[in-house]
């Protein structure tokens, strides 16, 4: 008998296990609604009922295939499938309670807050953020919390029902290159990666709320800046609060959250000699500081002080490095030199093994040691010169792996590019809306720059820009793989 070349029941009960751990964590949002009495109540225990008891329907009919191997097609299909079912699921609060009444928009923000993008529909008259109720928007940050490590990851760490091929899940869903481990077992892993990030939204809560913040006001922001994701409770923002000890807070945590999470782990073990070991993270440093030094003159006229002036650049480069895309003020008023200069940090992206999307530092810095040695190569064609990261040489498979990458990247950039201007997007907000939602930054240039938002864009767009931002989300190859004919082929 010719064994299946896609074991769909396993692939259905993980599935179903995703969909029963989102419809757990919607209820968190439950107590906001009866807290602030928004009339959502209702409507958060029928979207949690069907969320649930979908998941566990599904479970339960594939029940006998709880220990089946998952392998690498089933691994890339739990991923994919799982996302996408968790953004359909997740979209239901805004729809049935009509807040969001129109199911392009509703899985627009659904997705955007999973895949941490933090694009938004919000912000027309009579949709603004600050007119959704209080429970929806705590839900709109859980969406990205979820998203920010990756609700895989989430699964693995807390059920026992993926054995060995946990490992074909973390590395299909892991963000970023990076072959450091914390722990050898994979669900151990998982584990550590989870605590990491969930002190480090309760740190920052406490932070903001000793700085005058609101507990409600203080946990969505430390929900949206530990997973990279920028939603805010407020239709401007952070820039709104018009604090600067907030500012500093959650630049601190943007950053943080931008690093690569094993560093971090060893950091909190006192290893701090892994942080200047990491070329990455030193490229990752050296850029930030760099660039808000030299942006800093460029947007003085605009502000009463130099600490003002450093604040705000170094506050929106962190957050546009780090995909975050909170804004405290509009960058694109400060003139086309530091707009551009923007609009190339929406492909960035910060450390490997973070929460932040884009193309991530570390391929960036070893495509340009590549680059830079190929010069040598042309006066010693003989000479072995291999690139060097960390002070370890980089194999020759993973200069192909990274070249295809950026390859794709720019492909998918391009093609989404084209979509968008086929249904009248002018070139510009074209460019920056593909470029935003495949780097899961949120707020791009032109009409779609920090004080705007993606209601007016027509509705097939918004389809496209929710499949790239979970391409980008997945890091390209996990999606795309599935569209290609080989995926589906024996051999």
């Amino acid at each position: 008998m010719t064994k299946k070349l896609i074991n769909w029941k396993v692939v259905i009960h993980v599935v179903g296990s995703l969909l029963m751990i989102s419809g757990g964590l919607m209820t968190f949002s439950i107590p906001f609604s009866i807290y602030f009495d928004d009339g959502m109540l209702n409507y958060l225990i029928i979207s949690c009922l069907i969320t649930f008891g979908t998941g566990i329907s599904a479970r339960l009919l594939t029940k006998k295939h709880n220990n089946d191997e998952i392998k690498k097609r089933e691994g890339y299909l739990i991923v994919a499938l799982g996302w996408l079912s968790m953004a359909v699921f997740g979209s239901l609060p805004y729809l049935i309670s009509q807040q969001i009444p129109s199911i392009s928009n509703a899985f627009f923000e659904t997705m955007s807050g999973l895949t941490t993008t933090g694009a938004t529909i919000l912000g027309e008259e009579g949709h603004k953020i600050s007119e959704l109720a209080p429970s929806l928007l705590f839900w709109r940050s859980m969406t990205q919390w979820i998203g920010g490590m990756g609700i895989i990851v989430l699964t693995i760490a807390i059920l026992p029902l993926l054995g060995i091929g946990g490992m074909e899940l973390f590395i299909a869903e892991a963000p970023g290159p990076t072959k450091d481990k914390i722990h050898p077992r994979i669900k151990e892993t998982a584990k550590r990666l989870w605590i990491i990030y969930f002190g480090l939204t309760v740190a920052e809560t406490v932070m903001l709320m000793i700085a005058g913040m609101s507990f409600y006001d203080a946990i969505n922001h430390a929900l949206t800046t530990n997973s990279t994701g920028g939603f805010s409770t407020k239709d401007g923002s952070v820039g709104e609060f018009h604090s600067p000890i907030y500012e500093y807070i959650i630049t601190l945590f943007m950053f943080i959250a931008g690093t690569n999470f094993t560093l971090i782990y060893f950091g909190f073990k006192g290893k701090f000699k892994y942080f200047l070991k990491n070329d990455e993270f030193k490229w990752y440093l050296m850029a930030v500081l760099g660039l808000s030094v030299f942006l800093t003159p460029f947007v003085m006229s605009n502000y009463d002080t130099l600490e003002e002036s450093f604040r705000t650049v170094l506050f929106q480069v962190v957050s546009m490095i780090t995909t975050t895309g909170y804004a405290s003020a509009d960058f694109t008023l400060w003139g086309p030199l530091v707009t551009f200069i923007f609009f190339l940090l929406l492909f960035s992206g910060a450390s490997a093994g973070s929460t932040s999307g884009g193309i991530k530092i570390v391929r960036i810095v070893v495509l340009m040691k590549n680059g830079f040695l190929e010069f040598k190569k042309r006066l010693h064609p003989n000479a072995v010169i291999p690139v060097h990261l960390n002070k370890e040489p980089v194999s020759t498979k993973i200069i192909y792996n990274l070249l295809a990458f950026i390859f794709l990247y720019l492909f998918i950039f391009t093609i989404g590019s084209i979509a968008l201007t086929a249904f009248g997007v002018e070139f510009a907000e074209a460019l920056s809306a593909v470029a935003t939602s495949l780097g899961n930054v949120g707020p791009g240039i032109g009409k779609l720059g920090p004080a705007e938002h993606f209601a007016w864009l027509p509705d097939g767009t918004k389809w496209i820009l929710s499949l790239l931002m979970l391409m980008g989300r997945l890091e390209l190859f996990t999606v795309a793989l599935l569209f290609t004919p080989y995926f589906w082929r024996r051999n």
